[in-house]
């Protein structure tokens, strides 16, 4: 933990979205911790539209270098990024502009990271469509953070709900490849790597909960053999290594045991497994981590929600759980 005050970075995310109308919110309201410092990252015109849609206004420091600023905790600054000059964009809009304007804005909150002038960083909710036409030449926002921070392909994102979490062997691949991507070793990662970010989150002997692949788990090798043959054995070999690791769960029904707090983590063998429950459980308090980077790094589960973009209804519960959520990854790892 450095000496001066905590600093969490907030992005605007992308300008076409609720993004900077949750950040304007979220400031004016004082929703996040009052020991730390807040720096809002971005245009100041974004953030001005910002206000507008939510229907509010107040004055913001404004500063342009991070190392002469003072950062004082309960206080919020908005760090002064231009991108206005991107060009137009309209509120609600897929644009090049807009994913301009929220990649370079991201790139430059990665480069105060790794310099160590921000502790970690909440990014408002960005568009995957936008980043690829505003020049992002990575499939999303994690392969970007892989690659800045020099991250091996074993990080994931996970999910967080109500002191929940969870992540999961495959992700965005095609539902017919996920049995043959399922391997004793992917999910033995899978299960380790979850393991290691609920104990950097301040959890020392994390519980996690193993879903099965097949319908009733399988049904002892009626409804196919993953769970005998691969999934069990992950469990464990994790369990020779100290985790402690059950399973393999129906997936219709695991949420049931992990909700009543047997265990802290979920790991899912395929995206639409853990997404379903998660986000019926809370869609608006859900959270997404960019686990295994070298800072804590958080977004808000939900999207850029272009439908009611500008309109001032956009719900600030998974921004303001995820800034939530940084800040407890940082004190964790400060001990």
């Amino acid at each position: 933990m450095p000496s001066r005050p905590v600093r969490i970075g907030l992005t605007l995310g992308d300008p076409s979205g609720i993004g900077p109308e949750l950040v304007a919110k979220v400031m004016h309201g004082r929703e996040f911790p009052a020991d730390v410092a807040i720096v809002v990252i971005g245009d100041a015109t974004i953030l001005e539209s910002g206000m507008r849609a939510a229907g509010i206004t107040f004055e913001v420091p404004i500063v342009s270098d991070p190392d002469a600023a003072s950062f004082v905790p309960g206080q919020p600054v908005l760090l002064q990024f231009p991108t206005a000059g991107t060009g137009p964009i309209a509120v609600g809009e897929v644009s090049e502009a807009a994913g301009r304007s929220a990649f370079e804005t991201l790139r430059f909150t990665v480069d105060l990271a790794r310099s160590g002038r921000i502790d970690g960083f909440v990014y408002a909710p960005l568009n995957k469509q936008a980043l690829h036409l505003g020049g992002c030449p990575y499939s999303s926002e994690l392969e970007y953070f892989k690659s800045a921070f020099d991250c091996t392909d074993g990080e994931n994102e996970l999910n967080v709900l109500d002191g929940i979490w969870t992540t999961r062997v495959t992700s965005h691949i095609p539902l017919a490849d996920v049995a043959a991507a399922i391997t004793r070793e992917s999910v033995l990662v899978t299960i380790r790597y979850i393991d290691d970010v609920l104990k950097k989150a301040g959890r020392a002997r994390p519980r996690i909960a193993v879903t099965a692949l097949n319908p009733h788990a399988g049904e002892n090798g009626l409804f196919g053999r993953e769970e005998i043959d691969v999934i069990l054995p992950a469990i464990e070999d994790a369990r020779t290594l100290g985790i402690t690791a059950d399973g393999p769960y129906p997936a219709d029904t695991i949420f049931l045991r992990v909700r009543d707090g047997s265990y802290d983590g979920v790991v899912s063998m395929y995206h639409d497994q853990g997404q379903i429950a998660m986000k019926l459980i809370g869609f608006e308090r859900g959270v997404t981590v960019a686990g295994g980077m070298p800072v804590p790094i958080a977004t808000p589960a939900h999207g850029t929600a272009h439908d009611i973009a500008g309109r001032g209804i956009a719900n600030t519960g998974a921004i303001t759980e995820a800034i939530r959520v940084v800040c407890a990854m940082v004190a964790a790892r400060a001990g």
